[in-house]
Order: C-alpha cells, then sequence, then structure tokens
C-alpha cells in the first residue's frame, strides 16, 4: 500500500473513529445533567407528538445505546432504554430529534421520503459491493471492482440525503425544545450541543467514506 492510500484509509478510520467518541462523549455528559422539567425522553417525546396531531404513533422502548430512531414505515419511534426513562439533557435532546423525525413524515420532506424509497437498494448495496470489490482485487477483474465502487457510491449517495434529513430533524428539534418549555435558558446550550454532535457524525460518515472511494479508484489506477 502506498503513502497516499495508507493516509486515507487511516484517515477514514481516524474520522469515523472521533466522530463515535465525540457524540458518546457528548451523550455521556449530558444523559448525568437532569432537566429542570423533569420530563423523562418518553413524556416529551409523547407531548410533542400528541401537540402535533400525531397521537397515533407508538413510542417503544428498546435495546442498545444510541440505538434510538424512527421507523417511518411502521410509524413508531424507538428510545433506548437510558432515553425512555432518562430526565436528562440528553434524554429530552434525543427524544426530540426522533419526533422530528416523525414531523418530517407528517409534512413529506422530500429527502426523508427519498431516503426510504432507497433503503432497500442500499442494503443490498451494502452486502454485495465490498464483496465484488474483494473478488475483483484477488480475481485481477477491474470491471468488478467498478461494479463494487458502484454499489459504494450508492452508500454515499444515501449518506448525502441522510445530511440535510438529520440537521432538520435537529433543527425542529431545537425549536420544539424551546416553545414547549422542555429545558430552562441553563439547559438550553447543552441540548443544542448534543443535537449539533448528533448531526456532525453524518458529516462525518460522508467525508469517511469518500476518502475510502478515493482510495479505491487509486488502487485501481495503479493497476492499469
Amino acid at each position: 500500500m502506498d503513502l497516499i492510500s495508507l493516509i486515507l484509509l487511516m484517515g477514514a478510520t481516524l474520522i469515523t473513529l472521533g466522530a463515535s467518541t465525540y457524540i458518546r462523549a457528548n451523550y455521556s455528559k449530558y444523559k448525568k445533567v437532569g432537566v429542570s422539567s423533569q420530563m423523562s425522553g418518553y413524556d416529551v417525546a409523547r407531548e410533542i407528538l400528541d401537540r402535533n396531531g400525531l397521537s397515533h404513533i407508538l413510542i417503544l422502548e428498546t435495546d442498545g445505546e444510541l440505538s434510538d430512531h424512527y421507523d417511518p414505515n411502521k410509524k413508531v419511534i424507538k428510545l433506548s432504554h437510558d432515553v425512555y426513562h432518562g430526565k436528562s439533557i440528553a434524554s429530552v435532546s434525543v427524544a426530540s430529534h426522533e419526533c422530528g423525525h416523525a414531523l418530517q413524515d407528517k409534512d413529506g420532506y422530500a429527502f426523508l421520503k427519498f431516503r426510504s424509497s432507497i433503503v432497500p437498494l442500499v442494503n443490498f448495496s451494502s452486502k454485495i459491493g465490498y464483496i465484488a470489490i474483494i473478488a475483483g482485487f484477488l480475481l485481477s477483474m477491474v470491471n468488478l471492482i467498478w461494479i463494487g465502487i458502484a454499489f459504494e457510491i450508492v452508500i454515499l449517495v444515501f449518506q448525502l440525503v441522510t445530511l440535510p434529513v438529520e440537521f432538520d430533524a435537529s433543527n425542529r428539534a431545537l425549536k420544539l425544545i424551546e416553545e414547549y418549555s422542555f429545558v430552562n435558558k441553563h439547559e438550553h446550550d447543552g441540548a443544542k450541543k448534543m443535537l449539533t454532535s448528533a448531526a456532525l457524525t453524518y458529516v462525518a460518515g460522508v467525508i469517511s467514506t469518500v476518502m475510502e472511494l478515493l482510495r479505491l479508484v487509486l488502487s485501481i489506477s495503479r493497476r492499469n
């Protein structure tokens, strides 16, 4: 492996690890900081949904940490144990963010609709892409490598579309937190930091994928 490829590989790895560490550090910090409203993540999510005509959306508890998500197909918000029960800045922020996705769904937010529509293709690409790339290198079949890269580009497109979805959900969440007084003015900055750091992890994901694709293209060019 040449120096440029090594730098790209290490850079992509460090960016991914750095982003993951950053969000987990903020989550760990702010899940220990209680909110004056004494509302749990479930309470916050339920109030946002009910006040916006989304009483039919269920809020369920799920396993794991930072495993919270909104399922637009089943119309369900799943909150991890600490978020569901926690009465912290982190819990309020994460629950509000997931409600932001529910509101996007209600409003027919274009980027969310497009992202949801390509999920089956992305799932297929994530399974096949690197298999094709590895097989291509092992068999010295450049065309097969390019097919694998094309599948990886599908994943990149998904990540790019995810950026406006996540930033918009965080912006909606911050407005809801302010409007409904889930946090006071002293807790507001912590909520904003939580929401921003969560969105920035997706930026890191895009950069990491771009660097990895560049590394693969460089590897092919050296073979030709």
